[in-house]
């Protein structure tokens, strides 16, 4: 049991130890979302959507209310949030229970260590996958870019 754990947290930390780029290969890796529910990320995904940031998460979550509740599936997009930066007591007496208001999925980063994706101060990351592979890679920070990628 204590070597299945030892491989399960090596695993985790080996997998997220690179940050992705351009023409990186994006391998199968599973986050859970705001109602604890693991989704893996696979090879159907054509976009994912980070923020790091209340203000960008913010943004995201305001446009994506506005869609319905399959917009992102249609998409093969996933929304990815990093809140590792959230004390744990905040973001679980608030920032869960406001989520889960939320009538799509937001995978959830709740480790600091994961640094998968890149950050950028008060912007939005938005990976373009194509055959697993990262073909691009843009920084927003307004809905209307968010708009524009998602039409």
């Amino acid at each position: 049991m204590l070597k299945k754990l030892i491989l399960s947290i090596l695993i985790c930390i080996y997998s997220n130890a690179n940050t992705l780029k351009i023409n990186d290969k994006i391998s199968n890796f599973s986050l859970a979302n705001q109602f604890d529910k693991i989704h893996t990320v696979n090879s159907e995904i054509s976009m994912i959507i980070v923020t790091f940031q209340r203000n960008t998460s913010n943004l995201v979550n305001d446009f994506l209310s506005s869609k319905d509740s399959d917009f992102l599936h249609k998409k093969n997009t996933i929304f990815i949030n990093n809140i590792s930066s959230i004390p744990s007591i905040v973001t679980k007496m608030f920032i869960i229970p406001k989520m889960r208001d939320y009538k799509y999925d937001i995978l959830l980063i709740y480790n600091e260590n994961n640094k998968k994706f890149i950050e950028e101060e008060n912007k939005i990351t938005i990976y373009f996958i194509e055959n697993s592979f990262v073909k691009d890679i843009k920084y927003i920070s307004t809905e209307e870019e968010l708009e524009s990628i998602l039409k």
